[in-house]
Parts: C-alpha cells; sequence; structure tokens
C-alpha cells in the first residue's frame, strides 16, 4: 500500500502571527514537503492543479519535474490535473515527459476542479463539466495507446493522423486515478476503463464514501476488469498531531476556525467526528486510518493533507516527521494483516511494465460508443 502527501498549494495567512508567505516562499515550501515525504519514507507525494488565487500550483509538470531530478524513489503525482480544462493533447504530451524524466515514477489523479470562474478562462463552459470530462480522457486515453489518432468530438478541433510525443515510457501510459468528492459519474468512468478511483473524502462523512466507492467496485467487475476487492482505490485525509492529543487540538483550532475550506463552520469537534480530519495523538491518527479498510475494504493508496490552513513550513515538515516514523510503519503492517492475496498492490510503472504483455497495464476498456 502506498502511503504519501497531498497538497493544494494555498497561500493562506497564518492565523497566530498574521503573516501570509509570499508566492515564491509557498512554492518553495511545497518542494521541500515533497522533498521530506522521500526522507521520511513516504511514497507519493502529489500537488493539485490551480489558475486562481490564492493558490499557486498552476503547472503541476513543472513542480514534479524539479522533484524528479531532486528525489530518487518517491512517486509524483497530482492531487488534481483538470481533465475539463485542460487540452488533452497537452496532458498527454506533459504527463508522458514527466514520466521519461522520473523514469516512470509518475502518475496522475484526473479531476474537474471545483472552481466555476476557470471555466470561461480556458474557453469552457461550466455547464459542460462533465462531457468535457468524458470527452476529453476518451481523447487523453487514446493519445497513450494509438501512434495515429484519428479524432473529431464537439469541444476541440479535430485530429487526423496525431502522434503525441513523447510517447509513453516503455509504451506503458501513466497511470490514471480519477478523482471525485461527490458525482457518481466519476467512479463510473474509472470503473469503465478499469483506472484507480481517488475519493478525496476530507469533507465529506463516510457513508458518502462507503456509497462511492462501492459504485466504483461494483461497475469495475461489471466491466470485466476483475472483482470487485480488486478495484484500485485510493483515499483522502487531513491530520494533525502531537504526542499529547489535547496540545494537538489547542494548536491546530485557531487554523481550523478560519479555514478559508471549512472555517466559521462547524466546530473542530464537529468536523472531526464525521470527516477523516483527525487532530490528535498519533496513535489516535493510526486507530482512525486502520479503521478505513472496515468502511472501504482493502485499498492501495492513502494520501494525508498536512499543509493547508496557513500552518507555517517548520509545523508541516514536523507533521511529516511524525507520519513517516510514527504513523506509517504501524499502518503499513496493520493494513496488511489479513489482506487477500488477490487483492492487487498500488500500481507502480515497473508492476505495469512487467504486465503489459497480456495488455492488463494498458487497461482492458473498449472505446464507448
Amino acid at each position: 500500500m502506498q502511503f504519501g502527501i497531498f497538497s493544494v498549494g494555498d497561500v493562506t495567512p497564518d492565523p497566530t502571527t498574521g503573516r501570509t508567505p509570499t508566492e515564491a516562499e509557498r512554492i518553495k515550501a511545497m518542494m521541500a514537503i515533497g522533498l521530506k515525504a522521500e526522507e521520511v519514507g513516504l511514497d507519493v507525494f502529489a500537488t493539485g492543479e490551480h489558475h486562481n488565487p490564492p493558490f499557486v500550483p498552476s503547472s503541476p509538470t513543472t513542480m514534479l519535474g524539479y522533484l524528479a531530478a531532486r528525489t530518487q524513489r518517491l512517486i509524483l503525482s497530482t492531487a488534481t490535473t483538470l481533465i475539463t480544462t485542460n487540452d488533452p493533447v497537452k496532458i498527454a504530451e506533459d504527463y508522458a515527459m514527466l514520466q521519461h524524466l522520473a523514469d516512470g515514477r509518475a502518475d496522475l489523479m484526473l479531476g474537474r476542479g471545483n472552481m466555476a470562474p476557470v471555466y470561461p478562462w480556458f474557453g469552457y463552459r461550466l455547464q459542460d463539466a462533465m462531457p468535457l470530462t468524458i470527452e476529453h480522457y476518451g481523447l487523453l486515453h487514446r493519445l497513450w495507446r494509438e501512434t495515429e489518432v484519428d479524432w473529431e468530438g464537439r469541444f476541440r478541433s479535430p485530429l487526423q493522423d496525431f502522434t503525441a510525443t513523447p510517447r509513453p515510457l516503455d509504451g506503458v501510459p501513466p497511470f490514471v486515478w480519477h478523482g471525485s468528492i461527490r458525482s457518481p459519474e466519476i467512479p463510473e468512468l474509472a470503473a469503465f476503463y478499469g483506472d484507480g478511483f481517488f475519493h478525496n473524502n476530507i469533507f465529506w462523512p463516510m457513508r458518502h464514501t462507503q456509497a462511492m466507492v462501492a459504485t466504483y467496485r461494483a461497475r469495475f467487475e461489471h466491466y470485466g476488469h476483475g472483482g470487485a476487492d480488486q478495484a484500485i482505490v485510493g483515499l483522502g485525509g487531513q491530520v494533525f498531531m502531537r504526542p499529547n492529543a489535547q496540545d494537538a487540538v489547542a494548536e491546530f483550532r485557531p487554523y481550523f476556525d478560519v479555514a478559508p475550506v471549512y472555517g466559521h463552520g462547524p466546530s473542530l469537534e464537529e468536523f472531526t467526528e464525521v470527516t477523516p480530519l483527525t487532530v490528535g495523538s498519533p496513535q489516535q491518527v493510526i486507530e482512525r486510518y486502520a479503521g478505513m479498510r472496515d468502511q472501504v475494504g482493502d485499498y492501495q493508496r492513502q494520501l494525508f493533507l498536512v499543509d493547508h490552513a496557513g500552518l507555517p513550513l517548520s509545523t508541516v515538515l514536523e507533521q511529516i516527521e511524525i507520519l513517516g516514523s510514527e504513523v506509517v510503519p504501524v499502518l503499513r503492517r496493520e493494513l496488511a494483516t489479513g489482506r487477500p492475496a488477490h487483492v492487487p498492490d498500488a500500481p507502480t510503472h515497473a508492476d505495469r511494465v512487467e504486465a503489459s504483455g497480456d495488455g492488463d497495464a494498458l487497461g482492458g476498456a473498449r472505446e464507448p460508443g
């Protein structure tokens, strides 16, 4: 099972000091977080994609390419690649290039994003978000698997005998996760293509997460990719830890109370009761996340959000140190115990290259239509 960090790249004032980092500081902080993730033995670093303030990661492949040159083992991913407003041709070429630079240590999570103003900035309409997702991914899927693509759709100019370059490393495209919080069409899309489904359940109660994952698993089996328990599932999460739980709550509360994403709403206690946000001791985090398997079955990837709400970089690096030294080693053992042999591990490039001879690595979906 893979464990890692994801960042949305928000530039948020520290409510305890009033200081707001510069964009340059925040970008460098995200890179320091990625390097720390590898240092402490985590498996994945993922960055979001945003094109509006107060966020900085507008060019994920630039950031991940930098990390590729500074790391040896870390899988470099996105927490969202906007399949709606990005040209699928550019996605195909950018992420294949990253895959080569990272020697295969690259995958991506496709999503629609939740910022309505972004759509007209790139020449699209918010009302077309789901049709864009389906059409753009259908083209992206082909661009990585066919060397001469003839294609015509609704939202971009036609292609004739088009070859995206560079071609995927070793002939195996980057692994794709489809990320969603609330839209049932996304687990259906992931299941159709035999891709991974990532439920970023940081704002939702577990019953909602259970329903979304169950939908994906059932449809994955329906489309003939394997049994429901062989579907590739990832989950989001949020934690803040100190050796003493009361100290963690006292330190994190001012950040929670004014955070742009959930401040001025439910109390910290109410939010932690119904969502995966866990504020307390490392042992409390272990118990909470070891129990995720009881909710969704055996799964392949767990990413944690730790750098949001204006938390200073020094505190974030401390949190990653605790994850790597005290939490993740225990979770690895506990979540491996009793895991059926037929349940697949998290996808890696090397494993998918090895499996590519029988077509499994490339996905077995037929094209829509």
